[in-house]
């Protein structure tokens, strides 16, 4: 799978242990940055890796701040886009089952490294669910 990952500076360690677990499980990474924990305006990274998100050169996408919240939003401005503030598993699970969600926002300051291995990992490997929750996400973009 092809993924993109970005944030601020307050996901950027996150970011990098990321990059490399995904790596390892064979997954082809693309980093939107940033490039240091340099304090940094996440919709500078965070808009590129939506488009890319959006246009269909990644498959999936995660974006990790300090509280999630900043990133979530401005992904949510794409049209095709839906991203998914998850704090625990089931919302992970759920975001890919019922909202199709392709990218998945992770809050650097309130969850433990590991877990958000977790979440990812939840995330990727669940599948969306269709049916009538397909006729709800063609009514999101209006």
């Amino acid at each position: 799978m092809k993924i993109a990952i970005g944030g601020d500076h307050a996901g950027f360690r996150y970011k990098q242990r990321l990059i490399s677990f995904l790596k390892e499980e064979n997954h082809e990474v693309v980093d939107f940055g940033p490039g240091s924990g340099a304090s940094v305006d996440y919709p500078d990274h965070v808009h590129p890796l939506a488009l890319s998100i959006a246009s269909g050169d990644n498959d999936m996408g995660i974006l990790i701040c300090g509280s999630g919240n900043g990133v979530a939003i401005t992904a949510n401005k794409h049209e095709n886009v839906r991203a998914a503030l998850c704090w625990n598993t089931e919302l992970a699970a759920l975001a890919r089952k019922h909202n199709n969600a392709n990218i998945i926002c992770i809050a650097a300051r309130f969850i433990a490294y590991e877990f958000a291995e977790t979440l990812v990992t939840t995330f990727l490997n669940t599948a969306f669910e269709g049916g009538r929750h397909q006729r709800r996400i063609d009514k999101i973009n209006g």
